[in-house]
């Protein structure tokens, strides 16, 4: 739930207290290149990404009450 003007950039200095960033990127919309109003930050550790959502989670970015969380792992096959 990211404002759509929450840049990549935004998001990494938002988190960047916390922790480590390895990754940060707000999800785009392939085709317009809107913001999706959703982005991941990977960490280096999960003691610092719990400390980030202990932080972050429903606090304002960009003018929007942010949800932190873990994201699930992907899978590395496809369903059936």
């Amino acid at each position: 739930n990211l404002s759509w003007n929450t840049t990549d950039d935004t998001l990494r200095n938002a988190f960047s207290s916390y922790g480590q960033i390895l990754d940060s990127i707000v999800m785009r919309d392939r085709d317009t290149g809107r913001s999706r109003g959703f982005g991941f930050v990977t960490f280096s550790s999960g003691a610092e990404a719990q400390n980030a959502i202990a932080s972050l989670n429903e606090q304002e970015l960009d003018g929007r009450r942010i949800k932190v969380n873990l994201a699930n792992a992907r899978g590395s096959g496809g369903g059936g």
